[in-house]
């Protein structure tokens, strides 16, 4: 039986900054933004948004009746989550409107949690053959003003629906896991910003991918030629792209050229928007499969998911017949092409205007889903 990504969407706030106007306030040339880590734009979030607020609005448009009628699992992977007891996907379970008999959970395990609950979901739909499981990666990344991780901050969710005889991607059985303690980036409890090991963070990373790519090829009999391309978590663009040269350095420079170019074209999107957290591998596999000019039915697609601490996992699927038919790459291009930009000062109050829980208070935004009330610290949500 084949099991795999039949549907998948993404939602980003409706703000954003311009990354050369927060260089020149920030006294930083705008190439090491645009050329240095690869970004033009950075989602912005005011505090009446949540990751409750972007993962309904992602799963919202996508799922029909006879999906919220086969979803028996609801899974968010995030590490942004708005209380340390319940889980967000209960929240989201009631606004979407699904059937009562599922399970509501989250996971965490910092970018990699969404890819935990992939592979959760594509077992458990191997058993259980007329579900459907919904996987929402969902997060804010946030770093503080004028600090060094600024301009790799964003906001965002990408809603992902695993059936059988999927209509997108089918998941294969090759895939491999690798877990290092390391603290390259973590956020202990209290804390409102990541602590960051930048340097340490950027070669864990490169490293992890080597080593868990050299595996695979030993476990699977793989070599770069059986992939059409590669989606690669992306803090940010230049990220994924180190990782990737650091095994095309013995390639010939056709395959260099075939792998980059692909590449290239999962970035155009997460370019947009920022960092997505556990939503980033998957934005850009949105990114790649609405922006490639060459992919077609049967190619081979790689995911490299990353989490900080570290948790590495490198799978592969197989893209559908006809699968081109089933993307959103309109409404998609219209949802970023229609946001606000912010002024560097917009922005700077929209980032310190923070929700104050404690503090009953009602609120007029009229985004989808958006925070309209706090009363004993629960939010209420606009459910429209």
């Amino acid at each position: 039986m084949n099991v795999g990504i039949d549907k998948i969407n993404f939602y980003v706030p409706p703000y954003y900054v311009n990354m050369v106007e927060l260089a020149q306030a920030r006294a930083v040339d705008p190439n090491k933004f645009l050329i240095g880590i690869g970004q033009s734009e950075m989602a912005v979030s005011p505090k009446t948004q949540d990751i409750v607020t972007f993962a309904t609005n992602a799963a919202k448009e996508m799922l029909t009746k006879e999906d919220l009628a086969s979803i028996d699992m609801i899974i968010v992977g995030t590490e942004s989550s708005i209380d340390e007891s319940k889980a967000s996907a209960v929240v989201l379970h009631r606004l979407l409107g699904i059937q009562p008999f599922a399970r509501s959970f989250e996971i965490k395990e910092a970018c990699y949690g969404a890819t935990a609950g992939v592979q959760m979901a594509k077992n458990h739909v191997a058993l259980n053959p007329n579900s459907k499981v919904l996987v929402i990666a969902s997060d804010v990344a946030r770093y503080g003003l004028k600090s060094g991780g600024e301009p790799t901050q964003g906001a965002g969710a990408v809603a992902i629906l695993i059936s059988q005889n999927p209509r997108l991607l089918v998941l294969e059985e090759e895939n491999l896991s690798f877990t290092q303690d390391i603290y390259d980036f973590w956020r202990p409890i209290g804390y409102d910003y990541p602590l960051v090991d930048g340097p340490l963070s950027n070669e864990t990373y490169v490293q992890a991918f080597q080593k868990v790519w050299q595996e695979y090829q030993k476990r699977y009999e793989r070599t770069l030629k059986d992939f059409s391309a590669f989606s690669f978590h992306i803090p940010y663009t230049k990220m994924g792209k180190k990782a990737l040269l650091s095994i095309l350095e013995t390639e010939t420079s056709e395959e260099q050229t075939r792998l980059l170019e692909q590449y290239e074209a999962s970035i155009c999107y997460s370019r947009r928007v920022g960092n997505l957290y556990t939503g980033s591998l998957y934005l850009g596999f949105i990114s790649l499969l609405e922006n490639s000019k060459t992919l077609k039915e049967g190619d081979r697609i790689g995911f490299f998911s990353y989490g900080s601490g570290s948790v590495a996992e490198l799978f592969s699927g197989k893209l559908v017949k006809n699968y081109h038919e089933h993307l959103n790459t309109q409404d998609h291009q219209k949802l970023l092409n229609q946001r606000q930009a912010l002024s560097i000062r917009e922005y700077e109050q929209m980032f310190e205007d923070s929700l104050d829980i404690h503090q009953s208070a009602t609120f007029a935004d009229p985004t989808p889903y958006s925070i309209i009330k706090i009363e004993n610290t629960i939010r209420e949500y606009r459910e429209s």
